[in-house]
This record gives C-alpha cells, sequence and structure tokens, in this order.
C-alpha cells in the first residue's frame, strides 16, 4: 500500500524529532509485506538504507554536479545540507512502514528558522520544478529491488549506503541512552552500523543520533 500526500501537517520524525514539510514537498508511505519478500525484521537498519539509497539514486542525477547521498542512519544530504529523510517503523510481525519526506518543489522561506541555513530543496538548487510522479516511481522501482535485495544478499545494502555515505572521515558525536560518543567515521559496515574510530578503538553502533 502507497499512501502519497499531498500536505502533511503533523509529520514527525526518529524518538522526539519533529518533521517539517513544506507546500510543493513529496511525502509518502510505503506499506512493506516482510513475509512476502522474506526479509527478517532484524534487518531494519540496513531497510532505511535501501530506502535512503533508493531515493539518492532517484534524485542525483537531476541534482548533478552537486554531490548527493547518505548521512547515517535515514537523511539525504545534498550540497552540504538536508534534501529528506527516512523514517522506517514496524508494527507488526508481517509489516513494515517506510516514510519518505522529500524536498522537491518546495522552498524554506516559511520553514521554522532552523532550518532555512540547514536544509536545502531540489527547486532552490536546479530553479526547475520537479515531476512528482516521475520522482516517485523512480524512487518505488528501485526501492523494489534494493528491498529483493536486501533479502538475498543483506551486505550489499551495508556497502551500497557505504558507498553514499558523506560523513567519511568527519568527527561525529553519537548520543545514545544519555552518553556520548565522539570519533571519526570510518564509514558504514556491511550490516549496515556506523563505525566511528575512538580513542578505545573503532566502535560500531546500530542506533543513536548524530551530531
Amino acid at each position: 500500500m502507497l499512501i502519497v500526500a499531498d500536505e502533511q501537517t503533523a509529520g514527525r520524525g526518529r524518538g522526539s524529532n519533529r518533521w517539517w514539510s513544506g507546500p510543493g514537498s513529496l511525502s509518502f508511505s510505503l506499506l512493506v509485506d516482510l513475509i512476502e519478500l522474506r526479509i527478517d525484521r532484524s534487518r531494519s537498519p540496513l531497510m532505511g538504507l535501501a530506502a535512503g539509497a533508493a531515493v539518492v539514486g532517484t534524485v542525483a542525477p537531476e541534482l548533478a554536479p552537486h554531490p548527493t547521498g547518505l548521512h547515517w542512519p535515514n537523511d539525504i544530504f545534498v550540497a552540504g545540507r538536508k534534501l529528506g529523510g527516512i523514517l522506517v517503523e514496524i508494527p507488526t510481525v508481517r509489516h513494515c512502514v517506510i516514510g519518505v519526506g522529500l524536498n522537491t518543489n518546495n522552498t524554506l522561506d516559511n520553514a521554522p528558522a532552523p532550518l532555512r541555513t540547514a536544509a536545502t530543496t531540489m527547486f532552490e538548487l536546479t530553479g526547475a520544478r520537479h515531476d512528482h510522479t516521475t520522482l516517485l516511481i523512480g524512487i518505488l522501482r528501485r526501492m523494489n529491488a534494493l528491498l529483493r535485495q536486501l533479502a538475498t544478499a543483506p551486505e550489499s545494502i551495508g556497502v551500497l549506503a557505504d558507498s553514499l555515505c558523506l560523513q567519511h572521515g568527519r568527527e561525529l558525536t553519537l548520543e545514545l541512552s544519555g552518553r556520548a560518543t565522539i570519533g571519526r567515521c570510518a564509514g558504514i559496515a556491511p550490516d549496515g552500523a556506523i563505525l566511528l574510530d575512538t580513542p578505545e578503538g573503532r566502535r560500531a553502533f546500530y542506533a543513536g543520533v548524530l551530531r
């Protein structure tokens, strides 16, 4: 099941984060049957990365030469600013919901003040309007292929996400359960973890908020 929202007024992000989507953006949720696709629900970190890779693969040609890629665990960035986000939830044993919010034909004029310097839109980068139907079909086709690939070769999704990761070599702070870990990003592991080189050695994290 696919649900596309022409306007979203009460979106939310990971945890307690708020999600803002302005008029003209593309927001949708895809209900996925995990049993039909033979995906183990423990692969949820890789599902988010597969969805992010599908979005990047679709929009990157539209945004060239601006560098487009992933920020672990669920953000799409271009030219150093956030273009969109992914939220994966598994409400039942059988079902997964993949939510996607993408700044397409909207502007940041009416966005909350902190977002005006941290985010961007496809329209602001290119000066052109982008057809939502074309974008949506492209994303769904790639997502379908990558989710099926996840079922048979899960590590390949982590490898793909690592190739799209824009955080390589950056010093990051990861907050998890009230504790902060500082380290230099060594990329994304084949199982979907973020790798940080810390004074204590390389550590892998499967959850947390990066700063």
